[in-house]
């Protein structure tokens, strides 16, 4: 366990597109969300990599990363993640070589291993069926982190002189290993890099991750230390009643989800209220009920907080499925009163 610290809260967007809104609504959304972060003291900002889902604006998060860091001045600004099969990793190192060269020290480089999508969506990405599953991604992270190393360049003086990241001399952005599994934390240990683990998706694992990736790491050049994030999901609302009721447009999305009708626009309230679930949708919520924290800000406070003493973390990556802008602004900020005043 390392030692007590105080508690980081950080952003994670996925860029939810609202029932009554545009895709260019929700990136919108998303640029107000992290100067709102900012000024309340969260610590970065994370954009994801989903594709073939028209309810999630964020298949290109390097754009969308881009641009909040243009926008705000403090947090930093990055990926959770960008899905490293997806891509090639040496234009993944020329990406974010440019943006730490635009904005030093704030970048973060978050690294997935998933396709972010469904197998035809893939295919269509990578263009090969050999490219498809993730077999290759340890030879690719490998690939990525010797081209980001500045140690690592070729001697400028030699003609015809390899294959190099440009722009070259630029250090390599903070870069951390998006995992689910105590198997794939230690991966990121060994390596040296940081780790976010995805409560939100596995919650039971979570502290044998972290347990997993401490004892695995070993010091790198790019980070001495290990550092260990975990992603949640959270609806802090004025009360529990309020909280339980804005959570209802996600259950809706996330039963959508599941059921391959990914193009849907997140539901209002109302409309959540409206459909006529079945037993069996009925279950399904009931078990995504259990991966979200859900409750007035005492409640998800205190949850929050016991959650990050017992998995040996100081920072908790938030991402908050609202439908109404402003009330997810509001989830925000009473997250941060509660925990970062």
């Amino acid at each position: 366990m390392p030692p007590k610290a105080r508690l980081r809260l950080s952003v994670l967007d996925l860029s939810p597109v609202p029932s009554g809104k545009t895709p260019a609504d929700a990136v919108r959304a998303t640029v107000d969300l992290a100067l709102r972060a900012e000024a309340l003291g969260y610590t970065r900002y994370w954009l994801a990599e989903h594709h073939a889902a028209a309810s999630l604006a964020c298949s290109s998060p390097e754009i969308l990363a881009t641009h909040v860091a243009a926008r705000t001045s403090r947090i930093r600004v990055g990926t959770g993640g960008i899905m490293l099969p997806n891509h090639s990793a040496l234009k993944i190192a020329e990406t974010f070589r440019t943006l730490h060269a635009l904005h030093p020290s704030r970048i973060d480089l978050g690294i997935g291993r998933a396709a972010g999508t469904d197998a035809k969506t893939a295919l269509a990405l990578r263009e090969s069926t050999e490219l498809l599953g993730e077999s290759r991604f340890d030879a690719q992270l490998d690939d990525l982190l010797r081209l980001l190393d500045p140690a690592a360049e070729p001697d400028p003086r030699a003609p015809f002189n390899g294959i190099k990241a440009i722009p070259t001399g630029v250090p390599a952005p903070a870069i951390f290993v998006l995992v689910s599994s105590a198997e794939s934390a230690e991966r990121a240990g060994r390596r040296g890099l940081g780790m976010a683990y995805a409560h939100h998706f596995a919650p039971d694992g979570a502290e044998a991750a972290v347990c997993a990736y401490r004892a695995s790491f070993v010091p790198s050049a790019a980070r001495a230390e290990p550092e260990a994030l975990l992603a949640v999901a959270a609806i802090c609302g004025e009360d529990d009643a309020h909280a339980r009721r804005l959570a209802r447009s996600a259950e809706l999305s996330f039963l959508r989800f599941g059921q391959g009708l990914r193009d849907l626009p997140l539901p209002s309230v109302e409309e959540a209220e409206a459909y006529p679930y079945d037993v069996d949708e009925r279950a399904l919520v009931d078990a995504m009920r259990a991966r979200a924290f859900v409750g007035g800000p005492d409640r998800v406070a205190a949850a929050l907080a016991a959650l990050a003493r017992e998995a040996g973390t100081a920072e908790l990556v938030v991402t908050t499925p609202i439908h109404d802008h402003c009330e997810r602004l509001a989830s925000y900020e009473r997250l941060a009163a509660a925990l970062l005043a």
